[in-house]
């Protein structure tokens, strides 16, 4: 399934209100934002970002953090890959490294940018709208005291793995490109989920190009034994949700390039 495709038709609905929350939220946000912003506005705002295709062919499907997520390969009911490219020349001096191929072509420090874009997502302003619904509804509960939930929390972390973020996003894996968070319903809900998915940020460089691109990748899943066979998410959430993804990617994206 890839959603770059014409959207399929819906034949069956997804019940419960779990199943949809971790999109429900988002579209929510991103439904918000358009009206601020004017679909214009928001339109040329967002214009570098791109979709490519992404679906479950892909080989971040075969790796564990994938396969432990959804061990029954049940198929998304929602997928996206976002892509901006950025030259490294327009990046912060303080990403430059030498290149390893001795072209004297300058380089760029992966696990800093990766790092640096996943703080962006979290505390730019795309983010604003969900972070203080989700402060409001949860941040007073037991047990979520240690989530982040202030900006400058989410400015300064690193992101490790275990952290929460606004008792809605748990990262379950960090690595020297990527990090990757587990979303859809409460970290303390660790059991499958009906409403359940992975979101990575990840960066991604090519020296001979000079060009570094940042992806946001986006998998719903019922990943629960009820979860087979489910039909996608109708189309309207879906552009909605794209809408919301591009949001987080530029407002991401911005942070980096003017954080020198």
């Amino acid at each position: 399934m890839n959603t770059i495709s014409p959207s399929p038709q819906i034949t069956k609905r997804l019940s419960g209100p779990k199943r949809v929350l971790g999109v429900v939220v988002g579209v929510t946000a991103g439904l918000g934002a358009n009206v601020l912003l004017g679909y214009s506005v928001a339109s040329f705002y967002t214009r570098n970002t791109k979709f490519v295709p992404f679906d479950t062919s892909s080989s971040d499907f075969t790796t564990s953090t994938f396969k432990s997520h959804n061990p029954s390969g049940n198929a998304p009911v929602c997928i996206d890959h976002a892509v901006k490219e950025i030259p490294y020349g327009k990046l912060p001096e303080k990403y430059w490294a030498k290149s390893s191929g001795g072209s004297g072509k300058i380089s760029v420090d992966q696990g800093r940018l990766a790092t640096d874009f996943c703080r962006g997502v979290w505390s730019g302003v795309a983010y604003r709208v969900q972070r203080k619904y989700l402060e409001r509804k949860y941040r007073a509960l037991p047990g979520r005291e240690a989530h982040l939930w202030d900006v400058k929390e989410l400015e300064d972390s690193e992101y490790k793995v275990g952290t929460v973020i606004t008792d809605h996003f748990e990262v379950v894996e960090h690595t020297n490109d990527k990090v990757i968070v587990r979303c859809g319903d409460s970290p303390l809900n660790a059991d499958h989920r009906p409403s359940d998915g992975l979101f990575a940020m990840e960066v991604s460089k090519d020296d001979d190009k000079q060009i570094a691109t940042f992806h946001l990748k986006s998998v719903f899943v019922n990943t629960t034994p009820e979860g087979k066979g489910l039909e996608p998410l109708p189309w309207k959430f879906q552009l909605a949700h794209r809408w919301y993804t591009k949001l987080w990617m530029e407002s991401a994206t911005r942070k980096v390039l003017k954080d020198a």
